[in-house]
């Protein structure tokens, strides 16, 4: 939410909080009564109620427009607002347009010749729409772009319009390491004379590449210069270890830095069995308090593994899945809470395959909108973005 502060969400069970968090149930809920649920859509367009940038709500909202058959005046006119209301009315007006919105279509069409935020607006709808509806717009880019204080960074539209655009010579890429043995990365990561940045290229390449248990004694030593963050990479490439890490994680877990004791609880969590389901409950009802609307989902899929056996837990992840304003991992939220109930303990369990309920109107496209047609607005996006019913 980047709105500031006097923001603040309504009732989760109110059609003006469901929406606001890109609730399924708020698009069903909505439908029933077009009239009042009205403003509260507008709103969500007009202020940016994401928890953070992973909530992508252009579809959800594009959708709500579209099937309580709402004017696209409104939207239109936030073109004009600052960048970022600009942004957010382009994302639902492009999707609107596809729909076969006349009006929608006509409105970015007029911005990109007059408008302000043109040059946003061009290259959004150059990698959406046909190029038949905007590449007769060449003669207007050359004429504007003179205007503009540095050339474009894409290459569509400009490139096709003979625009010049900036293309910095980034030459060899220096962090390429492919070249080297798993022992000679480990060489450079146990080494004195590489810098932070060299140790970062060799964790990176690693953790694309099998398991190298060698890096597992390294591990308390790839910090960061400040000392209070592991390196970039280090988690991904520790993952990659799987439960060989888990000796080691025990040792970890009981460090005095905070970051190495972190790194060592999440592999215990990860790969531990039923004993660890405690110190998992616990967690979630610590994140309950913060609130910590981003870790629960972490939390959610580890309990989901020991499905029956971690149903104590099923009232907490409810509780999240129910009240959190942040809709990405809330979207998987569902499942967690039916394996928890319903799967074979130690089943292996992935968020993406688990039989969670199928939302209606989910605003993460993965159920069927209130209107359940194909659509545009369905398709343009494969960005999962908020939680079902």
């Amino acid at each position: 939410m980047g709105e500031g502060d006097e923001m603040r969400y309504a009732r989760f069970d109110s059609v003006e909080g469901l929406l606001q968090r890109g609730r399924g149930l708020g698009a069903v809920r909505a439908v029933q009564d077009p009239h009042v649920a009205a403003p509260f859509v507008h709103d969500a367009i007009r202020r940016d109620w994401r928890w953070d940038g992973f909530d992508e709500r252009s579809r959800y909202l594009a959708g709500l427009v579209r099937d309580l058959r709402l004017s696209p005046a409104p939207v239109v006119e936030l073109l004009s607002g600052d960048e970022r209301q600009c942004g957010r009315a382009v994302d639902v007006l492009e999707l609107l347009a596809l729909e076969g919105g006349d009006e929608a279509r006509e409105a970015l069409r007029s911005h990109v010749r007059e408008g302000a935020h043109w040059v946003r607006v061009l290259e959004s709808v150059a990698g959406l729409w046909p190029a038949e509806w905007w590449e007769d717009l060449g003669e207007v880019a050359r004429r504007r772009i003179g205007g503009e204080p540095e050339p474009p960074w894409f290459i569509e539209p400009w490139t096709r319009f003979g625009i010049e655009v900036q293309r910095p010579d980034m030459g060899p890429d220096p962090d390429d390491l492919s070249d080297l043995t798993d022992g000679e990365l480990l060489d450079l990561l146990a080494g004195d004379r590489a810098g932070s940045g060299d140790r970062v290229a060799a964790l990176s390449e690693l953790s694309h590449r099998d398991p190298v248990e060698g890096l597992i004694p390294l591990v308390p030593s790839l910090v960061a210069p400040d000392g209070r963050y592991p390196l970039s990479w280090l988690r991904q490439t520790v993952d990659r270890l799987g439960p060989v890490a888990v000796p080691a994680a025990r040792r970890w877990a009981t460090d005095e830095r905070e970051w190495l004791a972190r790194l060592g609880s999440d592999v215990l969590a990860d790969h531990l069995g039923p004993e660890v389901i405690p110190v998992l409950v616990a967690e979630l009802a610590e994140q309950w308090r913060a609130p910590a609307w981003c870790g629960p989902g972490v939390t959610a899929r580890r309990l989901a593994r020991f499905g029956p056996a971690a149903a104590g837990a099923v009232a907490d992840l409810r509780r999240f899945w129910l009240r959190t304003p942040h809709s990405a991992p809330t979207a998987r939220t569902p499942c967690s809470v039916d394996s928890a109930v319903s799967r074979k303990p130690n089943a292996t369990t992935s968020s993406s395959r688990s039989r969670g309920p199928r939302p209606s109107g989910s605003a993460s496209g993965r159920g069927p909108r209130p209107v359940a047609r194909a659509s545009s607005i369905e398709a343009a996006s494969p960005v999962v973005s908020a939680a079902g019913r």
